[in-house]
């Protein structure tokens, strides 16, 4: 197990290292200085030449300027945590970085597979975590999910294993929302104390350094709408479960030039004050990662001309479409899943611009009408 985790010498030495970046492509947050774009491992084919290909496009994010890798253990069922493990290792290893620099980040809640779809996925099921204990059927929400005590620990525990990480920097509970939309409000939340309760105590046990929840509707949709989740209510209850020091410190949502609902609908409630997701997250000192930054792949080409048009000095349009994201206020770091070196090191040119400054993104919203 490699040990340390992410510290602000680790990664100011990181960010350091890069000459030829702009400034602001490095953001000192929670005392950590994180690249405005992360690595994203979610698609991909759970076979031998989808591990090659990730291992050598995230070891080249790695090696030029981003410090930001997000996971999740139903990644390509656990094979994009185990990539990024052997990944972490082999660079530790060779003294090409130090654990000290890289952020990982990575979620429970989605029931994974194991390596490979099971030819008898209800008994891969049974024999994994209904007969071990680790969840009864009553907990699972959907056929897919579940976040109980229990669960979650179990989850941990070989997150870390396939990271080979003593201390994941972020983790997240994944789309909690999905439990949301089929429960009543008052038992998700005290469900949502529970969990966070767990994850507290893994805090205390050097296990995670800090947790949030990681969704795709909950906060981008009305707050009228089945499954919103209100960040308000989710802050009293990680001072439920972990008093005013608690560890909730990351929300990740899908935002994008197509899907800017997170930004653009004022969804939560700010001291009576309706604001919208980005914005109390900004006001409330969070990290945000942005989470499917090119929309899988489709923002990296079809842009109308007027739209490139707004993003001077971008060198393709998914670099159009990155700068949108890493350029809105309160977002930390904009994650876009990468499969080639050459898509690495054409998203990762944008390091080399100005975000844009927060009166010339606003005036995104205007030029573009």
């Amino acid at each position: 197990m490699i040990k340390e985790f992410a510290t602000y010498e680790g990664t100011e030495s990181y960010a350091s290292r890069f000459k030829g970046v702009h400034s602001s492509h490095f953001r000192n947050q929670s005392d950590l200085f994180l690249s405005s774009v992360g690595m994203g491992t979610y698609l991909g084919e759970m076979d031998d030449g989808t591990d090659q290909d990730s291992f050598h496009a995230i070891k080249q994010c790695i090696l030029n300027g981003s410090n930001v890798i997000d996971t999740a253990i139903n990644y390509r069922g656990q094979r994009s945590e185990r990539v990024i493990g052997k990944i972490l290792f082999n660079l530790i290893q060779n003294s090409e970085i130090k654990r000290e620099e890289i952020f990982i980040s990575t979620k429970g809640g989605f029931i994974p597979f194991d390596g490979a779809y099971p030819s008898d996925p209800a008994k891969y099921f049974s024999e994994t975590y209904i007969k071990p204990g680790i969840l009864m059927e009553e907990d699972i929400v959907q056929g897919c999910h579940a976040m109980t005590p229990n669960y979650l620990n179990d989850q941990v525990e070989r997150s870390r294993q396939n990271l080979g990480l003593e201390t994941i920097d972020l983790y997240y509970i994944h789309n909690p929302e999905m439990q949301l939309e089929n429960m009543p409000e008052d038992v998700f939340y005290q469900r949502l104390v529970e969990a966070f309760k767990l994850l507290e105590q893994k805090v205390a046990e050097g296990k995670i350094k800090i947790y949030g929840v990681a969704t795709w509707n909950g906060f981008r949709i009305s707050s009228k709408a089945k499954g919103h989740l209100s960040l308000k209510k989710i802050l009293e209850v990680a001072q439920e479960a972990g008093g005013k020091g608690h560890h909730f410190k990351s929300i990740q949502l899908p935002y994008n030039l197509g899907m800017p609902e997170a930004f653009t609908i004022q969804n939560q409630n700010w001291n009576g004050e309706d604001v919208s997701a980005v914005e109390y997250a900004r006001r409330a000192g969070l990290l945000l990662f942005a989470s499917a930054s090119l929309l899988q792949g489709r923002l990296a080409k079809h842009l109308p001309e007027k739209i490139i048009s707004l993003f001077p000095g971008c060198r393709s349009q998914a670099a159009c479409a990155l700068q949108f994201v890493r350029s809105t206020p309160g977002i930390t770091t904009a994650l876009v899943g990468m499969k080639t070196e050459a898509h690495v090191n054409e998203n990762l040119s944008i390091k080399e611009l100005p975000r844009l400054e927060p009166n010339a993104f606003y005036n995104l919203f205007v030029e573009s009408h």
